[in-house]
């Protein structure tokens, strides 16, 4: 569809890119004051937080999935399920389908308020939509382009992983150049926030959405 074949409802956005990207900071800057994000990632995480999901935890991988508090420690959660494919399974299982219901609440609600862009910030956008269906709303993708070695190294300088990890859980997903074949817009994200700003500046101006 093209902007001026669209018609004046909430424009959906989908943001696509590897690991540490780049994708949230895209993501916050199309959506602007106007639009919203909807962010999986920190979806995910108050879903990680709820008192039911803790003991789920417990009783599914045991007590070193949690901190001395009790909590989910997503760094432990998380080595255990990129290790363990019928693990990463079970984990899916019972995150993503709340994770989904929320999205889709948020979505509908951001249409009703009429907000715009909608910009959909969900790591595994494409590898689950027989799922949740998240890419079909989307009006168009947009890619960010991050070499895989700056990605591993902000990986390990932002998120403490290990040198390599990166690599490690992207084998489980859509390969980055097919993503990249997706989306109708490829914006490089390797000489900082300044030029990334200026190219998604591009992208807002060619389908006449606000910034």
């Amino acid at each position: 569809m093209t902007p001026a074949e669209r018609p004046s409802e909430s424009v959906v956005l989908g943001v696509l890119g590897g690991i540490a990207s780049g994708k949230s900071a895209a993501a916050r800057f199309l959506a602007g004051s106007g639009g919203v994000v909807l962010d999986a990632d920190a979806i995910s995480r108050a879903v990680l937080a709820e008192p039911r999901t803790a003991a789920w935890l417990r009783e599914a991988f045991g007590e070193g999935v949690l901190d001395p508090e009790g909590r989910p420690d997503r760094e432990a959660i998380g080595r255990v399920v990129f290790a363990d494919e019928g693990a990463r399974k079970r984990l899916e299982g019972w995150i993503h389908p709340a994770v989904r219901e929320k999205i889709r609440g948020g979505l509908d609600e951001a249409r009703a308020a009429g907000r715009s862009p909608i910009v959909l910030d969900v790591p595994l956008l494409l590898e689950n939509d027989a799922d949740h269906g998240l890419a079909g709303e989307c009006d168009f993708l947009v890619y960010i382009e991050t070499d895989a070695e700056e990605r591993d190294r902000r990986a390990q300088e932002r998120r403490g992983w290990a040198e390599g990890e990166v690599a490690r859980r992207e084998r489980v997903q859509i390969p980055q150049v097919e993503k990249r074949k997706r989306a109708r817009y490829v914006v490089e994200n390797r000489a900082g926030l300044e030029e990334l700003e200026a190219s998604l500046r591009e992208v807002l101006d060619a389908e006449r959405l606000p910034h």
